[in-house]
């Protein structure tokens, strides 16, 4: 029809969205509801709908501008939480340092993301402090004294309470001209050479939330437990998600199965996101750090497949598990593994194999597929024909920030390429197989690390498990498996693992080679296989 597409854009009809406002519609609407805890304090929603607006007006009082980047190192607590509001509210970027990085590490970042001022808990002093003397021109430093924290020193100019002071919660916040504009600058873990800076949009934030609440039935009743770490990619968006629905935000410093029980039991805690690692803890927590409670817990997980296993023991202990994929690129989850009818009548056996698949888009990412990267054409839905997963959609990144060669490889062909191996199952699900680089090619015959450690995990005397290539001079590659013994049992030998795996898969596909101990992980609980690649190099 005429006219239609020469309509305005007007005040009344196109506000550009922008995470913020759930803040502002929960300080009003549940203004007098508990909206974080932490250890012995509570703040309603009204109370952090102001300390947010102090936070903002003191940053924009110290010289943030907009598109400023605003630093921040510090576990999951309310501080951290706010910085997710008060900063944009001020125009600033976020950029959230993940706390288990040396001092060269953070100063890469305090350099390339080039900000103007640094927010550090106590604990992390030392570090933050001899990053900040790698800066030639270092940015404004505020303390966090939490009193949660276990020792630590002060740092900076002021403490974080003192600055709140010097806002003020009447003065007017940001609102983004352009919902395209830049809210958070995430690194990526760099195994090899510097990471990488993604930077997020204030658009795809807001719907990634969106998405997160309605996925995971978020509610005003929710109570959600911060076990998985706020600086991981805006904790998958949940900082924002949460409050989208009037929520309660549990905060916990520390990732330990007696503090997680505790604080399912004694806050009623209904939902929380967690590492498939953090889901083996509890699943191997001594019966003195359990707690008994009576409601169900969902409980989503992602950053590395959860074996089968794992979910049903989850399941039997009284957790619903939905299982999520995604990157920091991506805004933490893009693909969800969706109930069905007939799921929950199906043997918990069966019910787990799918429930460990990544699924397909969540509501509001465009599209995730599996291709083929040399033809960017689908590959068959077969469960068999390994591609690429991409994505396509509102909920992906900006891009890389002064890397534009990653970039354009990061979109080529119109697609994002996560690097990662996949099926598309018959039912349109999706199956990670492996990462590009962790797939076992032994004799010109593909293997999934994913499917070793699958069948690994089953053992009852593993409790972690994670298969890499080790080089062979007959067959060019053969699987490694690394395994941690699981807690309280008889640990199995060498040759009972090898036996294991050959009696339930085919035989090339069976570790050659088992070694003991414990596995290196990641600050968010993914194991470091290039760490084990590295200590195989050259054989054993």
């Amino acid at each position: 029809m005429d006219g239609m597409d020469t309509l305005p854009k007007l005040p009344a009809n196109h506000v550009p969205l922008s995470p913020v406002s759930f803040l502002k519609r929960a300080a009003q609407i549940y203004a007098n509801r508990v909206a974080v805890i932490h250890g012995r304090r509570r703040f309603t929603y009204g109370e952090m709908g102001r300390r947010c607006r102090r936070l903002a007006s003191a940053l924009v009082r110290a010289g943030v501008q907009p598109g400023d980047t605003v630093a921040i190192l510090a576990p999951n607590t309310p501080e951290m939480l706010e910085a997710h509001y008060g900063v944009p509210m001020a125009g600033g970027v976020l950029c959230t340092v993940n706390i288990r990085l040396d001092a060269p590490a953070v100063a890469f970042i305090l350099r390339h993301s080039g900000a103007k001022v640094f927010l550090v808990d106590r604990e992390w002093a030392d570090i933050a402090t001899a990053a900040l003397a790698e800066i030639p021109e270092p940015p404004l430093v505020i303390g966090i004294n939490d009193p949660e924290a276990m020792g630590g020193t002060d740092i900076g100019t002021q403490d974080y309470e003192a600055f709140l002071t010097t806002g003020d919660e009447a003065a007017p916040t940001y609102t983004p001209r352009d919902e395209w504009e830049a809210i958070s600058l995430s690194y990526t873990s760099g195994t090899t050479g510097d990471p990488k800076g993604v930077v997020a949009h204030h658009r795809g934030a807001y719907l990634n939330a969106c998405a997160n609440a309605l996925a995971f039935e978020l509610s005003p009743r929710s109570v959600y437990l911060w076990t998985l770490p706020m600086f991981h990619c805006n904790g998958w968006t949940y900082t924002w998600a949460v409050t989208l629905q009037g929520g309660t935000h549990v905060c916990l410093r520390r990732v330990e199965s007696a503090a997680i029980f505790a604080a399912i039991a004694d806050h009623g805690v209904t939902h929380m996101c967690a590492a498939p690692v953090v889901l083996t803890m509890l699943i191997h927590a001594p019966e003195d750090q359990r707690r008994a409670f009576d409601q169900q817990v969902k409980i989503a997980t992602g950053g590395a497949a959860p074996p089968s296993t794992v979910i049903a023991r989850m399941e039997a202990m009284g957790f619903a598990v939905t299982h999520l994929y995604g990157l920091t690129e991506c805004y933490g989850p893009a693909t969800i593994c969706l109930w069905q009818p007939g799921l929950d009548e199906m043997p918990l056996a069966e019910k787990s194999a799918f429930m460990a698949r990544q699924g397909v888009n969540h509501p509001l990412l465009e599209d995730a597929t599996v291709l083929d990267p040399g033809t960017m054409q689908p590959v068959p839905n077969d469960g068999e024909t390994i591609g690429e997963i991409m994505l396509r959609g509102n909920t992906v990144m900006k891009g890389y920030l002064r890397n534009p060669k990653a970039t354009d490889a990061a979109f080529a062909g119109g697609w994002f390429h996560t690097g990662d191996l996949g099926v598309t199952h018959p039912d349109g699900y999706i199956e990670v197989k492996d990462r590009a680089k962790d797939i076992v090619i032994s004799g010109g015959e593909n293997i999934s690390s994913l499917e070793v450690e699958e069948v690994l995990y089953a053992h009852p005397a593993i409790m972690e498990a994670a298969v890499v290539a080790e080089p062979d001079e007959k067959w060019g590659e053969v699987p490694h498996a690394f395994v941690t013994p699981a807690p309280g049992v008889t640990p199995p030998t060498e040759a009972e693992v090898i036996a294991w795996c050959r009696g339930r898969m085919a035989h090339f596909k069976a570790p050659k080679r088992v070694t003991f101990g414990p596995l290196p992980k990641t600050s968010t609980g993914k194991i470091q296989k290039f760490e084990l690649r590295q200590r195989l190099q050259g054989g054993s």
